[in-house]
Protein backbone atom coordinates (compact mmCIF):
# COMPACT_ATOMS: atom_id res chain seq x y z
CA UNK A 1 0.00 0.00 0.00
CA UNK A 2 1.22 3.74 -1.17
CA UNK A 3 0.50 6.18 2.33
CA UNK A 4 1.31 9.66 1.94
CA UNK A 5 2.25 12.35 4.27
CA UNK A 6 -0.72 12.26 5.92
CA UNK A 7 -1.17 9.12 6.30
CA UNK A 8 -3.71 8.76 3.52
CA UNK A 9 -3.63 5.71 1.05
CA UNK A 10 -3.40 7.05 -2.45
CA UNK A 11 -4.21 3.23 -3.93
CA UNK A 12 -7.39 2.51 -1.37
CA UNK A 13 -8.67 6.27 -0.40
CA UNK A 14 -8.18 5.34 3.15
CA UNK A 15 -6.59 6.55 6.08
CA UNK A 16 -4.03 4.40 7.29
CA UNK A 17 -1.50 4.34 10.43
CA UNK A 18 1.89 5.55 9.93
CA UNK A 19 5.03 3.31 10.86
CA UNK A 20 6.95 4.72 13.38
CA UNK A 21 10.16 5.93 12.40
CA UNK A 22 14.10 5.68 13.63
CA UNK A 23 17.07 7.33 13.96
CA UNK A 24 19.99 4.67 13.66
CA UNK A 25 23.47 5.52 15.52
CA UNK A 26 26.42 3.69 15.16
CA UNK A 27 28.34 2.71 18.30
CA UNK A 28 31.91 1.02 17.86
CA UNK A 29 32.57 -1.52 20.34
CA UNK A 30 35.42 -3.24 18.69
CA UNK A 31 37.59 -3.96 15.71
CA UNK A 32 39.00 -6.59 13.63
CA UNK A 33 42.94 -6.36 11.78
CA UNK A 34 42.91 -8.91 8.41
CA UNK A 35 43.61 -9.58 5.36
CA UNK A 36 41.10 -7.31 3.21
CA UNK A 37 40.12 -10.47 0.92
CA UNK A 38 38.01 -11.53 4.10
CA UNK A 39 35.53 -8.87 2.86
CA UNK A 40 36.25 -8.63 -0.80
CA UNK A 41 35.72 -12.25 -2.77
CA UNK A 42 38.78 -12.58 -4.97
CA UNK A 43 40.43 -8.73 -4.66
CA UNK A 44 42.86 -7.10 -2.57
CA UNK A 45 44.48 -10.01 -1.01
CA UNK A 46 47.54 -9.22 1.15
CA UNK A 47 46.02 -5.80 2.14
CA UNK A 48 45.86 -5.46 6.11
CA UNK A 49 42.62 -3.99 6.81
CA UNK A 50 40.89 -2.81 9.87
CA UNK A 51 36.98 -3.12 10.46
CA UNK A 52 34.66 -1.75 12.97
CA UNK A 53 32.60 -3.73 15.09
CA UNK A 54 29.09 -1.69 15.31
CA UNK A 55 26.37 -1.77 17.74
CA UNK A 56 23.47 0.22 16.30
CA UNK A 57 20.72 2.23 18.54
CA UNK A 58 18.02 2.64 16.59
CA UNK A 59 15.85 5.39 18.72
CA UNK A 60 12.66 6.11 18.09
CA UNK A 61 9.03 4.67 19.31
CA UNK A 62 8.59 2.67 22.13
CA UNK A 63 11.75 0.79 22.65
CA UNK A 64 15.02 0.66 23.04
CA UNK A 65 16.56 -1.27 20.35
CA UNK A 66 20.15 -2.27 19.67
CA UNK A 67 21.41 -4.64 16.43
CA UNK A 68 24.57 -6.52 17.40
CA UNK A 69 26.15 -6.19 20.95
CA UNK A 70 29.85 -6.38 19.94
CA UNK A 71 32.63 -7.47 21.61
CA UNK A 72 33.09 -7.46 25.55
CA UNK A 73 36.75 -6.13 25.95
CA UNK A 74 37.46 -4.10 22.39
CA UNK A 75 40.92 -2.98 22.02
CA UNK A 76 41.02 0.56 22.78
CA UNK A 77 43.98 2.30 20.74
CA UNK A 78 44.64 5.06 18.97
CA UNK A 79 46.38 3.28 16.22
CA UNK A 80 43.16 1.20 15.78
CA UNK A 81 40.96 4.80 15.89
CA UNK A 82 43.22 6.26 13.41
CA UNK A 83 42.21 3.45 11.27
CA UNK A 84 38.74 3.48 11.22
CA UNK A 85 38.12 7.25 12.08
CA UNK A 86 36.46 7.39 15.35
CA UNK A 87 36.18 6.62 18.89
CA UNK A 88 35.95 2.77 20.03
CA UNK A 89 33.57 1.96 22.94
CA UNK A 90 32.68 -0.55 25.60
CA UNK A 91 29.65 -1.68 25.53
CA UNK A 92 28.94 0.47 28.57
CA UNK A 93 30.31 3.50 27.31
CA UNK A 94 28.89 3.57 23.72
CA UNK A 95 25.28 2.94 25.41
CA UNK A 96 25.86 5.95 28.14
CA UNK A 97 26.46 8.54 25.22
CA UNK A 98 23.04 7.79 24.57
CA UNK A 99 21.91 7.93 27.99
CA UNK A 100 21.71 3.82 28.09
CA UNK A 101 22.84 1.26 30.35
CA UNK A 102 22.54 -2.52 28.99
CA UNK A 103 19.67 -2.93 31.35
CA UNK A 104 17.61 -0.03 29.82
CA UNK A 105 17.80 -2.62 26.52
CA UNK A 106 14.03 -4.02 25.50
CA UNK A 107 15.32 -5.44 22.12
CA UNK A 108 18.24 -6.62 20.65
CA UNK A 109 18.50 -8.11 17.04
CA UNK A 110 21.42 -10.15 15.78
CA UNK A 111 22.41 -9.97 12.42
CA UNK A 112 24.22 -13.47 13.10
CA UNK A 113 26.22 -15.36 16.22
CA UNK A 114 29.24 -14.87 15.27
CA UNK A 115 31.19 -14.07 18.79
CA UNK A 116 31.97 -10.17 17.88
CA UNK A 117 28.12 -9.84 17.26
CA UNK A 118 26.77 -11.04 20.08
CA UNK A 119 29.63 -10.87 23.37
CA UNK A 120 27.62 -8.46 25.78
CA UNK A 121 24.21 -10.11 25.08
CA UNK A 122 24.12 -11.34 28.71
CA UNK A 123 24.50 -7.52 30.01
CA UNK A 124 21.04 -7.09 28.78
CA UNK A 125 19.20 -9.13 31.25
CA UNK A 126 15.84 -7.01 30.14
CA UNK A 127 16.17 -7.39 26.68
CA UNK A 128 14.17 -9.90 24.40
CA UNK A 129 17.05 -11.09 21.44
CA UNK A 130 15.82 -12.29 18.21
CA UNK A 131 18.10 -14.53 15.64
CA UNK A 132 17.72 -17.06 13.74
CA UNK A 133 16.71 -20.65 13.83
CA UNK A 134 19.79 -21.19 11.29
CA UNK A 135 22.23 -19.29 13.54
CA UNK A 136 21.01 -21.40 16.91
CA UNK A 137 21.73 -24.43 15.08
CA UNK A 138 25.61 -23.56 13.91
CA UNK A 139 25.90 -22.36 17.84
CA UNK A 140 25.19 -25.82 19.30
CA UNK A 141 26.39 -27.93 16.85
CA UNK A 142 29.40 -25.99 14.66
CA UNK A 143 31.24 -27.33 11.79
CA UNK A 144 34.59 -27.50 12.42
CA UNK A 145 35.12 -24.36 9.72
CA UNK A 146 32.14 -22.26 12.71
CA UNK A 147 35.21 -21.36 15.04
CA UNK A 148 33.39 -17.45 15.17
CA UNK A 149 30.31 -19.31 16.89
CA UNK A 150 30.49 -19.73 20.78
CA UNK A 151 28.01 -21.03 23.06
CA UNK A 152 29.60 -19.20 25.84
CA UNK A 153 28.26 -15.95 24.80
CA UNK A 154 24.22 -17.38 24.07
CA UNK A 155 24.49 -19.95 26.62
CA UNK A 156 22.85 -17.59 29.77
CA UNK A 157 20.44 -15.82 27.50
CA UNK A 158 18.67 -19.13 26.50
CA UNK A 159 18.28 -20.38 29.89
CA UNK A 160 16.74 -17.16 30.96
CA UNK A 161 14.32 -17.55 28.27
CA UNK A 162 15.00 -14.55 26.50
CA UNK A 163 16.05 -15.73 22.66
CA UNK A 164 13.26 -15.57 20.16
CA UNK A 165 14.22 -17.88 17.52
CA UNK A 166 13.13 -17.02 14.33
CA UNK A 167 12.45 -18.40 11.02
CA UNK A 168 10.86 -16.35 8.24
CA UNK A 169 10.65 -12.60 7.57
CA UNK A 170 8.97 -10.64 9.90
CA UNK A 171 8.06 -7.43 11.67
CA UNK A 172 9.93 -7.32 15.12
CA UNK A 173 8.19 -4.10 15.60
CA UNK A 174 6.26 -1.38 13.93
CA UNK A 175 9.22 0.16 11.68
CA UNK A 176 11.83 -2.67 11.49
CA UNK A 177 11.72 -5.65 10.12
CA UNK A 178 14.23 -8.55 9.88
CA UNK A 179 14.92 -10.18 6.68
CA UNK A 180 16.98 -13.58 6.15
CA UNK A 181 19.94 -12.63 3.72
CA UNK A 182 22.38 -15.86 4.04
CA UNK A 183 25.37 -14.19 2.18
CA UNK A 184 28.00 -14.60 5.16
CA UNK A 185 26.20 -16.98 7.43
CA UNK A 186 22.98 -19.20 6.94
CA UNK A 187 20.99 -17.42 9.36
CA UNK A 188 22.36 -13.97 8.29
CA UNK A 189 19.19 -11.59 9.27
CA UNK A 190 19.28 -7.73 7.22
CA UNK A 191 17.57 -5.09 9.49
CA UNK A 192 15.15 -3.01 7.99
CA UNK A 193 14.69 0.51 9.20
CA UNK A 194 11.75 3.09 8.39
CA UNK A 195 13.52 6.69 8.19
CA UNK A 196 12.55 10.07 8.42
CA UNK A 197 14.25 9.87 4.61
CA UNK A 198 13.14 6.25 3.31
CA UNK A 199 14.16 2.52 3.82
CA UNK A 200 17.29 2.08 6.12
CA UNK A 201 19.00 -1.63 5.48
CA UNK A 202 21.70 -2.98 8.28
CA UNK A 203 23.11 -5.75 6.08
CA UNK A 204 22.73 -9.19 8.09
CA UNK A 205 26.45 -9.97 6.21
CA UNK A 206 29.76 -8.87 6.77
CA UNK A 207 31.21 -6.24 4.09
CA UNK A 208 31.71 -2.86 3.93
CA UNK A 209 31.11 -0.12 1.36
CA UNK A 210 33.21 -0.98 -1.57
CA UNK A 211 31.22 -4.40 -2.02
CA UNK A 212 28.29 -2.80 -3.44
CA UNK A 213 30.26 -0.12 -5.18
CA UNK A 214 33.34 -2.27 -6.75
CA UNK A 215 36.34 0.05 -8.13
CA UNK A 216 36.61 -0.04 -11.85
CA UNK A 217 38.41 -2.61 -12.42
CA UNK A 218 35.91 -4.85 -10.99
CA UNK A 219 32.88 -3.49 -13.00
CA UNK A 220 35.00 -3.78 -16.28
CA UNK A 221 34.20 -7.73 -15.39
CA UNK A 222 31.05 -7.12 -15.28
CA UNK A 223 30.67 -7.69 -11.78
CA UNK A 224 27.89 -5.38 -9.74
CA UNK A 225 29.14 -6.18 -6.34
CA UNK A 226 31.62 -8.27 -4.73
CA UNK A 227 30.53 -10.93 -2.01
CA UNK A 228 32.16 -11.32 1.15
CA UNK A 229 35.12 -13.07 1.61
CA UNK A 230 33.60 -15.77 3.52
CA UNK A 231 30.05 -16.41 2.12
CA UNK A 232 27.52 -19.77 2.44
CA UNK A 233 27.91 -19.48 -1.20
CA UNK A 234 29.40 -17.10 -3.69
CA UNK A 235 26.43 -16.81 -6.44
CA UNK A 236 23.65 -16.77 -4.63
CA UNK A 237 25.87 -13.84 -2.16
CA UNK A 238 26.10 -12.02 -5.12
CA UNK A 239 22.13 -12.23 -5.86
CA UNK A 240 21.18 -11.27 -2.47
CA UNK A 241 23.78 -8.19 -2.60
CA UNK A 242 21.78 -6.78 -5.24
CA UNK A 243 18.51 -7.66 -4.01
CA UNK A 244 19.69 -5.85 -0.38
CA UNK A 245 21.34 -3.07 -2.23
CA UNK A 246 18.43 -1.72 -4.82
CA UNK A 247 15.90 -2.18 -1.97
CA UNK A 248 17.24 0.30 0.57
CA UNK A 249 17.55 4.31 0.39
CA UNK A 250 19.95 4.11 2.85
CA UNK A 251 22.44 1.27 2.68
CA UNK A 252 24.34 0.51 5.90
CA UNK A 253 26.89 -2.34 5.30
CA UNK A 254 27.70 -4.13 8.49
CA UNK A 255 31.61 -3.26 9.09
CA UNK A 256 31.63 0.25 6.95
CA UNK A 257 35.11 2.24 8.60
CA UNK A 258 33.23 5.75 7.84
CA UNK A 259 30.09 4.69 9.90
CA UNK A 260 32.61 5.53 12.93
CA UNK A 261 32.85 8.90 12.52
CA UNK A 262 28.99 9.42 12.22
CA UNK A 263 26.92 9.89 14.96
CA UNK A 264 23.47 9.36 13.44
CA UNK A 265 21.94 8.39 10.42
CA UNK A 266 19.85 10.05 8.69
CA UNK A 267 21.49 13.56 9.61
CA UNK A 268 19.10 15.30 11.69
CA UNK A 269 20.11 18.02 9.29
CA UNK A 270 19.65 16.59 5.80
CA UNK A 271 16.49 16.97 3.69
CA UNK A 272 13.93 14.65 3.96
CA UNK A 273 13.48 12.81 0.62
CA UNK A 274 10.22 13.38 -1.56
CA UNK A 275 7.67 10.71 -1.89
CA UNK A 276 6.31 9.50 -5.33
Amino acid sequence: MDAGRDGFSRSTGKEEKMSTTYTIHPIVVGSKVFDKGMMTYQHDYGKDYVIPIYVWYLRGGEHTILVDTGEMSPIQSAEREAAIGGRIYTFEEGLARWGLTPEDIDIVIHTHLHNDHCENDYKCSNAVIYAHASELAHVHDPHPLDFRYLEDYIEDVEENGQLRVISEDQDVVSGIRVMHTPVHTEGGLSVIVDTAHGRAVITGFCVIEENFHPPKEIRAMEMDVIPPGTSVNTYQAYDIMQTVRDMADILLPLHEPKFAAIDTIPAENEPQAAKP
